[in-house]
């Protein structure tokens, strides 16, 4: 299986490259300061795990075809009103030629929902996944190999929780690196559970759940590393905790990639290539980590790995609506340290970990911050209908993003 890259559209193509066209209409003034520094472009960089997963294979295709699937409407609107200029999907199913990628893209990114304005990518990047890929041992420890547990990363079929980068800007295809097969027991002072998988099954597991990747993008003169990933949920496990030490491991892939030197001399792409991000390079952590600062089942301090590395910015983004729905539901809720204002996702609060913040936009510090946010509007407020409460007309999860700005 091969990854997909596509570009399409000759508008959207120079719209990407910067050819005379008009800003975004979303993007704030280039401060003064910056102004003097040369030219500098804004963008706009975010994640969304859009829960467009579908219990059988080919489902999901078949609701793109329709153009009519109210869930994938709600998505579709959703990412028109933010409207990102980079954008990556979690929970998104793979399927080896990329059609579904531009079923999305012509069915409903590009017809403009309720009313709202069209969006236009004309490049994606999507790569197969270790989710629902079949192991051949029995990784969940019931004596029994085959289905959805014993897949490299849970699944129920190849493909499944899958995700996608999409940009207006031009992904450099061939610097694409992707850590799909990097297997656990390569890392350093790992947390694998040995004990539990059995020499044999902990000396082949791959580290990484789904996949992790490095998908270098370019904006003006400025490449920036889109490093894309979406961690197993730290639960569905027993003592042994074998979820809670992946999801901390798979965090800590990025965080030993983005150091230079020793600590990262460890990692070996799919191509062979090894080594982390070279230090002069600038880079946007994106996706669903499943993690929280405080709260939830996560191992301790595993985002910290992220959230406190010396080359990432936090930018904290925030909320009413997340606020709102915190007090509301109580639940789990009433007893988190995380401020409820910084929530990103919507889980079940009795009995569950109540709300927590999950998904992750983090700039190298070397990009200029101008805002973020997450979108989860205060009830009654627009957009709010397309958040809602469970079942969700759109994701339990919330779109999050940063607003950049990049030299031109």
């Amino acid at each position: 299986m091969s990854p997909r890259i596509s570009r399409r559209r000759a508008f959207a193509a120079a719209a990407a490259a910067g050819l005379g066209l008009p800003a975004a209409a979303h993007a704030a003034p280039a401060p003064a300061a910056a102004l003097r520094g040369g030219r500098f472009e804004n963008l706009r960089v975010a994640t969304y795990n859009a829960s467009l997963n579908r219990a059988t294979e080919g489902k999901l295709l078949e609701d793109l075809k329709s153009g009519e699937d109210e869930q994938i409407r709600a998505v579709a609107e959703v990412i028109q009103i933010n409207n990102p200029d980079i954008l990556l999907l979690n929970e998104f199913d793979h399927d080896e030629d990329g059609a579904g990628i531009e079923l999305l893209r012509r069915n409903y990114l590009e017809v403009g929902q309720h009313g709202r304005t069209p969006v236009f990518y004309p490049y994606a990047y999507s790569g197969p996944v270790n989710t629902g890929v079949d192991s051949g041992l029995d990784l969940d420890g019931d004596g029994t190999v085959g289905g959805a547990g014993d897949a490299w990363g849970f699944g129920e079929f190849p493909g499944q929780y899958g995700m996608v980068v999409l940009s207006r800007h031009p992904i450099l295809t061939d610097q694409v690196r992707t850590f799909q097969k990097l297997l656990w027991t390569d890392m350093p002072s790992n947390l694998l559970p040995t004990e539990f998988y059995g020499e044999e099954a902990a000396a082949e597991l791959r580290l990484s759940s789904k996949s992790h990747w490095d998908v270098p993008v370019q904006v003006g003169s400025t490449t920036v590393h889109v490093l894309a990933a979406h961690p197993t949920p730290p639960s569905f496990d027993g003592p042994e905790k074998r979820n809670q030490r992946r999801n901390n491991d798979e965090i800590r892939l990025w965080a030993d990639y983005l150091t230079p030197g020793a600590q990262s001399r460890w990692i070996t792409d799919d191509a062979g290539t090894r080594g982390g991000l070279a230090a002069r390079e600038q880079f946007v952590v994106l996706g669903d980590y499943n993690s929280d600062p405080a709260d939830g089942d996560s191992w301790p301090g595993a985002i910290d790995q992220l959230l406190t590395h010396p080359r990432v910015r936090d930018t904290k983004p925030r909320s009413e609506g997340a606020v709102e729905a915190a007090k509301d539901q109580a639940g789990a809720n009433a007893d988190h340290e995380t401020d409820a204002q910084y929530d990103t996702a919507d889980f079940a609060d009795t009995p569950g970990p109540g709300n927590l913040r999950v998904d992750y936009v983090l700039p190298s510090k070397t990009l200029q911050v101008v805002s973020s946010a997450v979108y989860w509007p205060a009830k009654g407020a627009p957009g709010s209908e397309l958040t809602g409460e469970e079942p969700f007309p759109t994701s339990d999860h919330r779109l999050v993003r940063v607003d950049l700005q990049v030299r031109a």
